[in-house]
């Protein structure tokens, strides 16, 4: 039996003549942290929103724990979550509230604990009974990965963690990401532009182009392709010059 939890076939989504993303495959095993990099543009928001179930590919095939996500989607989804500094959750809502409605959206037992549990884990028990629309940038990041992180999901998936958080928060949160992949075997899907959090939090890393994936490897070994001395290095050659091969 394979130990894959996520595994993309051929995907593509074509927007009218623009392919977003361009038969890309690449899969993720159990316990297993993979960076999904590129530049704005690159496809990775259109890809995510199909490994999400919010857009349908145009062609290709994604498959979560084994079943086709098309045809299972509510019964994948229960067992995953979602965070992006780019979602806000509702924000008239108290804290508490916000992540009670998840929670019983998701059917957490002992609901109550598990709140005070991961609000405790991101520093938000003082904000708990906050106006989640009155919270800076950087607390309503920690709301959303409390949030996806409530009914200790087996895959989740992370857009931009760390963005809005200052050093000493973001150094947290990447320790408190690694800690929850160890304590749960979870899988887990990061993006970031970031590449301080990539190079500590991320197995391997997938570097999509104008919709293609460009490499696949580890962090090293894509620093070692491009002949750079760090993967900032790399991220800022393709940037600039869209260039794809080594200096």
């Amino acid at each position: 039996m394979s130990d894959s939890v996520l595994k993309v076939t051929d995907l593509t989504k074509t927007f009218d003549q623009f392919t977003a993303v361009d038969q890309i495959s690449f899969e993720i095993k159990k316990g297993e942290i993979l960076g999904l990099l590129g530049v704005n543009g690159a496809g990775k928001t259109t890809a995510i929103n199909m490994l999400l179930g919010l857009i349908t590919p145009t062609s290709g095939r994604i498959d979560v724990f084994g079943k086709d996500l098309a045809h299972h989607r509510i019964e994948l989804l229960n067992r995953s979550n979602f965070c992006s500094t780019y979602t806000s959750l509702p924000g008239n809502l108290y804290v508490w509230q916000n992540l009670r409605v998840f929670g019983t959206l998701y059917g957490v037992k002992n609901l109550k604990q598990r709140i005070d549990e991961v609000l405790t884990l991101l520093d938000m028990q003082h904000h708990k009974n906050s106006v989640s629309g009155h919270l800076s940038a950087g607390e309503a990041t920690r709301l959303n990965l409390c949030k996806a992180l409530l009914n200790q999901p087996e895959l989740l998936l992370l857009d931009e963690p760390t963005a809005s958080l200052d050093p000493d928060i973001a150094d947290k949160v990447r320790g408190i990401i690694r800690q929850y992949r160890d304590d749960h075997q979870a899988t887990i899907l990061y993006t970031s532009h970031n590449m301080k959090d990539v190079e500590e939090v991320c197995d391997r890393v997938v570097f999509l182009h104008q919709g293609k994936i460009i490499y696949a490897g580890t962090p090293d070994q894509m620093v070692e392709h491009f002949e750079k001395e760090n993967l900032e290095d790399v991220f800022i050659q393709i940037a600039r010059s869209g260039d794809v091969l080594p200096a």
